[in-house]
């Protein structure tokens, strides 16, 4: 079977909130799933090397925030590519803590649900936690952004930790060598009509906000 397979089905972009008593943080997942409605539970996977899992293993709640097609990239990438045990992930993101602890991030979600963890499973590399939704918003705004969209459109990269994940093989075509890529997330800058070096100094990563200095010219 060859990843293709995998890659046919169809993913969304969410963040999980989550506390360890002490200090509150969050990540992006891909992997949200409703498994029944008597009562609500949703499924999550979560990898085992992320602090929000255990974050989710000690207290048993999270949230889920919808990310929208108006959520800025760089959202995902403050959230996706740093490790929450040695940085403020939420430094420069809008978010509220709920009452019961957990954070629910506010740039331009869909909706957001407060989960309760009520069983798991484990695999090699990742828990899946089956959670009861506890509370959650009144209405649905935007569009959800899905994977096809996040991959496509703002031509994210997937963090290493999250379950759809894959090494990207080699193109077989010769590098552009006005292509530069971030040493952070991996986004690739080759927007034929703007070279690079006439980006402005205060330009940022779409996906992860990392600086300009933080491009590296791509090798062949």
């Amino acid at each position: 079977m060859t990843e293709d397979v995998f890659k046919s089905l169809s993913y969304g972009i969410y963040a999980l909130g989550v506390s360890n008593g002490e200090k509150v943080s969050a990540c992006i997942v891909s992997t949200v799933m409703q498994v029944s409605n008597t009562p609500d539970i949703v499924a999550v996977s979560v990898s085992h090397d992320n602090f929000s899992h255990d974050c989710i293993a000690k207290t048993g709640l999270f949230t889920v925030s919808v990310l929208s097609e108006d959520t800025s990239g760089a959202v995902i990438g403050a959230l996706g590519f740093n490790s929450g045990r040695n940085a403020d992930k939420l430094k420069n993101v809008t978010y509220r803590v709920l009452a019961e602890g957990v954070p629910v991030i506010k740039e331009n979600i869909c909706c957001w649900f407060l989960c309760h963890v009520v069983g798991s499973m484990e695999t090699r590399s990742h828990t899946v936690f089956l959670a009861e939704v506890l509370a959650g918003s009144e209405s649905v705004r935007r569009r959800p952004m899905t994977y096809e969209y996040y991959r496509h459109i703002i031509k994210g990269r997937i963090p290493k930790n999250s379950p759809i994940y894959y090494e990207e093989a080699p193109s077989g075509k010769e590098t552009d060598a006005e292509s530069w890529i971030c040493s952070v997330c991996g986004y690739v800058a080759d927007d034929p009509l703007v070279p690079f070096e006439e980006l402005p100094q205060d330009w940022v990563c779409p996906v992860c906000g990392a600086p300009k200095s933080a491009f590296r010219r791509k090798q062949s």
